[in-house]
């Protein structure tokens, strides 16, 4: 029903008061559906920028831990490496054998009275 249609008298005072009070209340409403449209197109607005965040942040959680996942893969191995190389028996080379047979020829003969 539009109320805004009906003809009002002029000489009404009381029914040009009506029909300004009605057209308020018209254009009232009118506002409050605008206002309610804009504050969900805000909400859905904010409800996307945040779930857009959510995967941003998701993504880089995800490339940090792989980033830490593959230094610690790359640091173990090296460890690892490092463990297998150190139990393998080492041969010393001639010039490390001749240091030793010096060294324990000195501290025989130091051991034994003589001079080192």
């Amino acid at each position: 029903m539009n109320r805004d249609a009906t003809p009002v008298p002029a000489d009404d005072p009381a029914g040009r008061a009506i029909a300004t009070v009605l057209r308020a209340e018209s254009a009232a409403r009118q506002d409050i559906a605008q206002a309610k449209q804009q504050a969900e197109q805000i909400v859905d607005d904010a409800r996307a920028l945040a779930r857009a965040l959510a995967d941003r942040n998701e993504r880089r959680i995800r490339a940090v831990v792989s980033a830490f996942a593959t230094e610690l893969d790359t640091r173990l191995a090296e460890i690892d490496a490092e463990a297998e190389r150190m139990a393998m028996p080492q041969t010393p080379s001639t010039a490390e054998i001749a240091a030793l047979r010096s060294a324990v020829a000195a501290l025989a003969r130091e051991l034994a009275g003589g001079q080192p």
